[in-house]
Formats: structure tokens, sequence, C-alpha cells
């Protein structure tokens, strides 16, 4: 209010000079009942103005309270909307997040059993080789022998028949 009553008095004034300037106080001759009447008539008509203006200002004023309000019941919808969607993402993403730890949780589970199973597979993996190399190297020697057998046993059997032939040819030539 201390700045409506300067502007106040700036209007009274304004409209004092469009009176004066229109001719209708021209007369300054004339009766103080006249002038004050004058006066009193300008004021009142400039209050009635001033009123008026002041009616209009806090009509505004109202208008531009309402649509500020207005928006900010559309913006803290728009905030409550926001964050609902939001909730609603971390939502769809904390379900991943939990299923994906669970299943590098039982990866990592998996590894650790994997190593001394894959050690102990390597251990066994060199003793069948150990195993195997001793097996094949016994089959050949065992394949030598059978060769050698059949061999000695080739010679034997031709030796023997060489001397059942010789005992034959001996009892033949007997008298």
């Amino acid at each position: 209010m201390t700045t409506q009553k300067p502007i106040l008095e700036q209007q009274m004034s304004q409209m004092q000079i469009k009176l004066k300037s229109s001719g209708i106080i021209s007369n300054y001759n004339e009766s103080s009942l006249l002038r004050d009447e004058k006066d009193e008539e300008m004021s009142r008509s400039a209050l009635a103005m001033f009123r008026a203006k002041e009616e209009e200002i806090e009509k505004k004023k109202m208008e531009v309270r309402d649509k500020v309000h207005a928006h900010l019941g559309r913006v803290e919808e728009a905030t409550k909307r926001l964050a609902e969607i939001r909730e609603e993402l971390e939502a769809l993403t904390d379900p991943m997040r939990k299923e994906v730890s669970m299943v590098r949780k039982r990866i990592d589970t998996v590894n650790r059993e994997l190593k001394p199973l894959g050690l102990s597979c390597q251990k066994k993996e060199r003793e069948y080789k150990e195993a195997l190399e001793a097996f094949n190297d016994k089959n050949k020697e065992k394949a030598q022998l059978v060769s050698k057998l059949v061999e000695l046993v080739g010679e034997s059997e031709k030796l023997r028949m060489k001397k059942l032939e010789e005992l034959s040819r001996n009892i033949e030539a007997l008298p």
C-alpha cells in the first residue's frame, strides 16, 4: 500500500493537469465555492479512477495467482507421475539385478568346485597316460616274447622233425 499512495497522488496530479488543459479549470477568479466543488469532484473522479484501476490490478493479480496455482498443480502432478515412472523403472531393473547377481554367485561357486576337479582330472590323465604307456610297453614286450616263442617253437619243431627223420632213417637202416 505504501507504493500505491505515491501512485494515487501522481494520478491525481495528472488528472488535474488534463482537466486544466481541457479548459474545465480555466477561470481562477471564480468563487472559491465553485472551485472547491470542482476540486472535490475532480478528487472524487480521480479517486473513482484510482479505485477502478486498483480493482483491475487486484483482478489481474488474482488471475495470475490462479494461473500460477493451476500451473503449480500441473507441475506437482507431473512430478508425482515422474516419481511413479522412476519407481516402476527401478522395480523392473531390480529383479533382473537380483537374478544376475544370483547367477554370478552360482558361477563363482561352480568355478571354485571346478578347480580341484580340473586338477584331479589332470592328475588322473597323467596317471592314465603313464599306465597306458606302461601297458603298451608290456604289450610290446609280450608281443616280442610271443614272436620269440613262436620262433623258438618253430625251430624246436624243425629240430625235432629233423631228429625224428634221422631216427626214422636209422630205424629203416636197421636190418
